[in-house]
Order: C-alpha cells, then sequence, then structure tokens
C-alpha cells in the first residue's frame, strides 16, 4: 500500500468515545499491510520530495503550560495499549504540550497490519495542569510514547519523546542520558539540524514475548530514514537498531548513533561546582574499542567555551558514554540519585568503515541542559539519491557486555603541580590519573610499572606511578609545564606498561590552561597559602 493510501486509511478511523480496553482495538475493515521494507521505501520516496516539515501548531493553553502544569498531565494506566491482555508489553502515551508541540503517527502493528492509535482526552488525567480535556481538539494526536515491562507496570523501561530522541533503562530503573536516531550538521557554526521521527508503528508482542518491536520514519530537511528498534529487556537492556537513511540534500557531517548527555562537574573539574552536591553528572567519561582493539578512555568536562574533538578509526568495535563511578557518596543526591544512571554503549554489527567519534562538550550552568553530544560520522559525505544502512547494538545499564581487559582509569584529578614544601619557581599543572583492575592482581612487588606520558604541546615533569591500596590499583602522577603563553586546549595521554606491554587502557584529555595573569595569581595565592601555613 502507498502512502496516501495509507494516510487515507489512518484518517477514516474514528475510535472516540470508546472504553478504554476496546478502544484500540476497535476499527473496520482490514488494517493496511506493513514491513520494514515499505517503510524503507516510503523513506526513499519522501527524500526524493521537497521538505515539509510537520505543523507544530498547538492550542494556546498547550502551548503556555510551564514545566510543574505538563508533569501533571498523567496518562490513565487502565487506558494503556494493550493493558487488557496477559502480554509482557504496555504503552502508554505523551501529551502534547511545552516543548512537544508536533504531533507523531502512532500505529499497532498485528498480524502484518497497522492500525491507527487515536488521541482521546479521556486518556489523561488533567490534574493540575490547568487544562480541562473536553475542550481540547479531538484530534490533537500523541506527543510520544512510553514502555512498560512486566516486571514493574509503574516505571517506563523505554520511552521516545521529542524530535527523534529516546532513551531506556537497566536493571536500576532510572533514566539518564538519551540517545537520538540521527544528528546532522552537529557541533558546527551553523544551527544544528534536529531530525525528527514522523511516525511510529509498534507489533503487539505475544504472550511470551522476549522483545518489543518498534518502527520509526524519520524526515528532516536534509534526510528521511526508515528504523527499526528490537528492544529486550533486562539487567542491561539492549536495542537492536537497524536504519537506512535517504540523504535528500549533502551532509556535511552525519551523526550516526548519536548519545546525549550532562556532565555539570566531577572531581576532574570543578569549574561550575557551586552545588554542595560533589558531583553531578549523568555520564563521566566516553569509551572507545577501536577497530585496532585498543581501549580509550576521555574523561568529561564542563569547558568555559565549546569543544569539539574527533578520534579517527576504522571499523570501531564500539563506543559509548559511561556512567563509571557508581558511589552515592561521590554525589549525596538522594532525589536522582546520579550513582544509579544508565551507561550506554553502542556496538556496530557490521564494519562502518572509515571515519570518527565525535564528541561535542558545551559549557552548562547547571544539571538542567545536557551539553554532551558523542555519535559516529562517516568519512565520506552522504550525497543525495544515495542509500546508507547502518546495523547495531545499545546497550543501557550499569554493566556494559564488553570492557577492556586491561586496568581501568576510575578517577582523574587535577590542580596547581609543584612540589610541597618547596617554593614554586614556575607554574606547571598537575594531573593524577588512578587506574584499577585488569591484571594488576597478578603483579609481584618489584613489577617495574612505568607511566607512558605524551602531551600535544608543553613538557612532562616529576612523573611517577605508585601502588595505590585502597583501589588495589596504581596512580600516575607528572606535572604538564607550559612553554609558552598560549591557552589553546592541550591534548594529553597516559597509559601504564610492564616489560613494554600495556597494563591499562589509555586515558585521555584534554586542558585549557590558563594565560600568563591567571597563572601569576595561581602562584601568588598559593605563596601566600604557604606563608600562613608555615
Amino acid at each position: 500500500m502507498r502512502r496516501r493510501e495509507f494516510l487515507t486509511a489512518w484518517a477514516a478511523l474514528g475510535l472516540t468515545g470508546m472504553a478504554p480496553a476496546r478502544a484500540w482495538a476497535a476499527a473496520a475493515g482490514s488494517p493496511p499491510a506493513f514491513d520494514y521494507a515499505w517503510l524503507k521505501g516510503e523513506a526513499r520516496t519522501l527524500a526524493a520530495q521537497p521538505y515539509r516539515p510537520a505543523p507544530a501548531h498547538l492550542p494556546a493553553a498547550l502551548e503556555n503550560l510551564d514545566w510543574d502544569q505538563y508533569q501533571a498531565l498523567r496518562f490513565r494506566p487502565d487506558h494503556a495499549l494493550w493493558a487488557e491482555s496477559d502480554g509482557p508489553f504496555r504503552l502508554q502515551f505523551f501529551h502534547l504540550g511545552l516543548h512537544y508541540r508536533t504531533p507523531v503517527q502512532i500505529h499497532e502493528l498485528n498480524a502484518g497490519g497497522a492500525r491507527p492509535l487515536a488521541y482521546q482526552a479521556d486518556m489523561f488525567d488533567y490534574g493540575r495542569s490547568g487544562l480541562r480535556g473536553a475542550r481540547l481538539p479531538a484530534d490533537l494526536g500523541f506527543a510520544g510514547f512510553r514502555v512498560q515491562y512486566h516486571t514493574d507496570w509503574q516505571r517506563d523501561i523505554v520511552a521516545f519523546l521529542g524530535a527523534s530522541y529516546f532513551r531506556a533503562v537497566g536493571a536500576e530503573m532510572q533514566y539518564g542520558l538519551s540517545a537520538r536516531g540521527l544528528a546532522v550538521d552537529c557541533g558546527m557554526e551553523r544551527p544544528e539540524e534536529f531530525p525528527v521521527f514522523r511516525a511510529f508503528w509498534i507489533e503487539r508482542p505475544a504472550t511470551d514475548a522476549d522483545r518489543l518491536t518498534v518502527y520509526a520514519l524519520l524526515d528532516s530537511p536534509s534526510v528521511a530514514g526508515a528504523y527499526r528498534f528490537d528492544i529486550f529487556p533486562g539487567a542491561t537492556l539492549r536495542m537492536e537498531v537497524d536504519c537506512a537513511l535517504y540523504p535528500r540534500l549533502p551532509i556535511e557531517r552525519l551523526g550516526v548513533a548519536p548519545l546525549t548527555s550532562m556532565f555539570q562537574h566531577g572531581e576532574n573539574d570543578i569549574r561550575m561546582a557551586r552545588d554542595w552536591r560533589p558531583e553531578i553528572h549523568d555520564s563521566d567519561g566516553l569509551s572507545l574499542w577501536t577497530g585496532a582493539g585498543e581501549w580509550l578512555w576521555r574523561p568529561l568536562a564542563n569547558p568555559a567555551q565549546v569543544r569539539f574533538n574527533a578520534y579517527l578509526d576504522e571499523n570501531p568495535r564500539g563506543f559509548g558514554l559511561l556512567q563509571r563511578d557508581r558511589a552515592f557518596d561521590h554525589y549525596q543526591d538522594d532525589g536522582v540519585f546520579y550513582e544509579k544512571r544508565p551507561s550506554l554503549w553502542i556496538e556496530p554489527k557490521a564494519g562502518w568503515g572509515r571515519g570518527s567519534v565525535h564528541l561535542l562538550e558545551l559549557p552548562t550552568p547547571d544539571e538542567t541542559m545536557d551539553n554532551i553530544v558523542a555519535y559516529w560520522n562517516p568519512e565520506r559525505k552522504p550525497q543525495p539519491g544515495e542509500e546508507w544502512l547502518f546495523s547495531y547494538r545499545m546497550h543501557w545499564g550499569s554493566r556494559m557486555p564488553y570492557e577492556s581487559p586491561l586496568a581501568q582509569v576510575a578517577a582523574t584529578r587535577n590542580g596547581l603541580g609543584g612540589v610541597i614544601g618547596r617554593p614554586r619557581t614556575h607554574f606547571s599543572w598537575r594531573f593524577v590519573v588512578d587506574f584499577a583492575g585488569g591484571p594488576f592482581g597478578m603483579l609481584g612487588e618489584e613489577a617495574a610499572i612505568e607511566p607512558v606520558i605524551s602531551v600535544s604541546r608543553g613538557e612532562i615533569e616529576i612523573p611517577s606511578v605508585r601502588p595505590l591500596r585502597p583501589l588495589a590499583g596504581y596512580r600516575a602522577i607528572f606535572d604538564w609545564r607550559p612553554t609558552d603563553d598560549g591557552t589553546a586546549p592541550v591534548d594529553l595521554r597516559v597509559y601504564l606498561r610492564l616489560n613494554g606491554r600495556p597494563l591499562s587502557e589509555t586515558w585521555l584529555y584534554q586542558w585549557t590552561p590558563p594565560g600568563p595573569e591567571e597563572r601569576r595569581a595561581l602562584l601568588a595565592r598559593a605563596a601566600y597559602a604557604d606563608e600562613l601555613a608555615a
């Protein structure tokens, strides 16, 4: 069935004024046929046509909702899709309003046929929102949907809401970072383009199903695409993703499997540490497993200015934004529980060729703004008329399916360099990197471990490595000394080695040195503090 026939069938369905459990199933005639091949054809056809944005006009009462009013809009659990069945999944839907102004079409797939799911005002409890459902348009539509699993009907395991954003949880049942279907021109000087999922098709699962299958149609001025998500709940939730992309225009910077997170401050970056909580972040590092087999760890930061890095690779084995620090006392937040935030690992199923993992770090004043983006960028730039296919797995949770057999970075700290008890004759900055795990338990007391340190400019002073008993690990320490007055970011790299062989993953870092005046001020303050302590 072609697109016009499909949409005509969708518009003809009137599903209002029915009892909750029966409304979803009510539709006259046979539903339109659907499969992934059809969806890819729709995306290809859409890309061949001029882009037309979906209407985003809402009644004033919805557009003017504040955050608290929008949160007061609650979907009624007894109206959930499949609430009447004994199956393992149920769906609830998000109301339009606040930032969510564009309705998405949502369909149920059953026996190969697609039935549109229509908005009904009585599906929602409007609470203290100030809205009256009876006064809203009958054909308003939904902003997105959330998924519950039979282990806990009160909390979500997956949610799709806004543009092409979605997120999921593992055993901790705690949301954190998000993912997107696609990123276009992210981190460039011109405004970023945000593709949107215009429509979803969700397969009705069998009563013994171990997965939920979701299809989505993506669209934007530059590209259209077809997506399939097979969602497997578990302690680490897994998504099997297939996507077919059809460029409408040349794309300068394509972002595949984009991840979005938040980092305000941590032990390595206290620039915005104005809060009583020691650390505030959804993720603390970017992990990369390169095509050559090297494991890299890049701690995140909240920079004073936009910071962009590209890590070149060929056929990467995986990458992800992780929350490694799982200690409550490092966060002290008993409301949002940052130590429970999930990590997200991207695992390509087939070779992605040459390209790079991009990391974008934006300044943020607080935890309400996502400021971290990571994604895969192919070396070749997509052109109109082409088909780009990607398949990958997404792993959400506190434990990732792959990790380095070598020691991992446990913490990163930094501060003014120099030797305690001696006057500082020049400016330097100290970096302290803790490693734990891996083969450390096999090392003898006489093992001659060495830190292998490299920097993009400047000099290294006082390098050392010593055992760190509380972690059953080792601590690498060194000072970086500038050789000029420049304030451009410095790239640093460290790993531990024994007998010419690596013992640890590689720590990558980027640090922006202060200018000459601030360097002198730091030294003066340190000298004054030393005098007071003497």
